[in-house]
């Protein structure tokens, strides 16, 4: 039986707010999925839009168009947004989707005949912009604690999930299953916050607004968004519908991933539904920090957007979700801004992958005739102890970076694979082979030492494929492999064959002058 992974990102919100920070989640589940895939795991990875409620229907009514061109369009953009990154989803949802919307009624009907859901009245503060409701004490200075903007006062009939019922049992959930909720910022956060405060019965139904699914017992109400738009991660795989098995082949979710101001939802009310329903709880839902933006979360009504598609026309798309992946501390919050990004793709992939690979090819080019040499036992100890220790940082590497990716921390994964590059580059100052080439007598060294070189790129480009897309296969290209569709057999040193004919690279990233760029970039900007 193979094995199997599930994993998830929270659906979008189809606003048109596509910026960098949006990318984060999406970027991330890549990677790990690719991952996953080269591990020979079965993936399933599944994103998508949320389209139902309030806000979206405000927005289309304010640009004069109907609700579904509205979001037709801006599901065309996300998708591009997607294609321009290389995300390698198995399926998008929507949750506009017909089979969805059947699903989510049954499930309302079956958590109704239970008895976990009735009916009453709602009176409190409700934040159209997050979709969420808030108790008065709950606000912060009379505004949504999320977002910051005004909260208004709700009040209507109502269809009520018993969340309180199953308060008991989350907080038993998050105090024993410490890999249920990461980081562990997260769990302090939902135990003190929120379960240890008590939990009230959640609304989940509106009668003010119409754009929704309709509860099947009383159309006048539709379904509150969250639980419609949790409902996806089941609902995707065919639960509740004509045929379910992905969703016996795929559920539990292994992984659902989200920025840290959904996790309420994915923590609290998610797992509270799926105890409702019978149905196994995912394995783990991780809560990564925002990407800042000049020290704040970057949004479209901030005026801190900044355009995916424009950076990845601009400097590639590899450049980007290196940015993405490299440069956050897992967890936590990162900063962005054009200098950090462009600093970090001079110094790893321009500096230290892109001249690697240059020098190298262009060397046994010039003096092997573009033949790959093949290695030999060095006699010299210095010799030697260069060998070993290149070799070294390559022995394990694959372990190492599983260890990595298994506990989520991705910066540290991508780390370990630069650390073999910089090692090989640092091998080329002590081994010269410019200076080995000028003795016939030391023609054997220069090719063990060009073969080792030749032998990292390889190694680095297969580990580096889930990571990024068009860098690792232009590397193989130039010894005539392709990226491998699985790690078996092909991370381990040697793997190179000698006589292999090598073509000289083209650059494999141009290097900028931040500078240079960050001016031209600012005098655009202000025309």
């Amino acid at each position: 039986m193979s094995k199997k992974y599930y994993i998830t990102t929270p659906i979008y919100y189809p606003s048109g707010n596509w910026h960098i920070g949006t990318c984060y989640t999406t970027v991330i589940c890549d990677a790990l999925a690719r991952f996953k895939r080269s591990e020979g795991y079965e993936v399933f990875y599944l994103t998508g839009t949320d389209e139902h409620g309030q806000k979206i229907q405000k927005s289309a009514e304010a640009k004069g168009r109907k609700v579904m061109e509205f979001l037709n369009e801006q599901v065309d953009t996300l998708k591009k947004v997607w294609e321009v990154l290389d995300i390698s989803y198995d399926k998008f949802i929507r949750t506009t989707d017909d089979y969805h919307k059947e699903a989510v009624q049954k499930i309302f009907l079956k958590l109704y005949e239970k008895g976990d859901i009735y009916k009453s009245e709602y009176e409190n503060m409700y934040c159209t912009p997050c979709e969420s409701f808030w108790t008065k004490s709950q606000l912060k200075d009379g505004k949504c604690p999320d977002c910051g903007r005004e909260a208004e006062l709700a009040k209507e009939e109502s269809y009520f999930f018993r969340l309180s019922k199953y308060q008991d049992r989350l907080i038993e959930l998050i105090e024993n299953n410490k890999e249920f909720l990461q980081p562990v910022s997260r769990q302090n956060e939902m135990l003190n916050n929120f379960l240890r405060a008590g939990l009230t019965d959640l609304c989940i139904s509106r009668t003010s607004f119409d754009w929704g699914v309709k509860v099947p017992l009383d159309p006048r109400h539709v379904v509150y968004v969250w639980l419609d738009a949790l409902s996806n991660y089941i609902t995707a795989l065919g639960f509740m519908g004509e045929d379910d098995k992905l969703f016996k082949k795929f559920w539990p979710a292994d992984l659902h991933m989200m920025g840290k101001e959904i996790v309420r939802f994915h923590s609290i009310i998610w797992p509270a539904m799926l105890m409702a329903l019978d149905i196994p709880l995912p394995r783990k839902v991780y809560g990564h920090g925002w990407l800042l933006f000049d020290g704040d979360k970057m949004s479209k009504s901030k005026g801190n957007i900044v355009d995916p598609i424009v950076l990845c026309e601009k400097y590639g798309a590899d450049a980007v979700r290196y940015f993405l992946l490299r440069e956050v501390p897992f967890g936590n919050d990162g900063l962005y801004s054009l200098r950090a990004f462009l600093n970090r793709r001079n110094a790893d992939l321009c500096n230290s992958l892109g001249n690697l690979l240059s020098r190298t090819t262009a060397m046994i080019e010039q003096y092997f005739g573009g033949i790959l040499p093949a290695p030999t036992a060095p006699k010299d100890d210095s010799d030697k102890g260069y060998d070993l220790d290149l070799k070294a940082h390559a022995e394990g590497l694959l372990e190492r970076v599983r260890d990595f990716m298994d506990k989520l921390l991705v910066p540290e994964a991508t780390n370990e694979i630069f650390k073999l590059i910089n090692r090989a580059n640092k091998y080329i100052d002590e081994t010269t082979p410019w200076v080995l080439a000028k003795d016939e007598s030391k023609k054997a060294r220069l090719g063990t030492v060009l073969y080792n070189l030749a032998e990292v790129l390889r190694l680095s480009a297969v580990l580096l494929s889930p990571f990024l897309i068009s860098a690792p296969q232009k590397i193989l290209d130039c010894f005539a492999l392709k990226v491998p569709k699985s790690f078996k057999g092909e991370c381990e040193f040697g793997g190179l064959k000698a006589g292999t004919t090598v073509k000289r690279s083209d650059i494999l990233f141009n290097r900028i002058d931040v500078e240079k760029e960050i001016l031209a970039v600012e005098k655009e900007q202000n025309k």
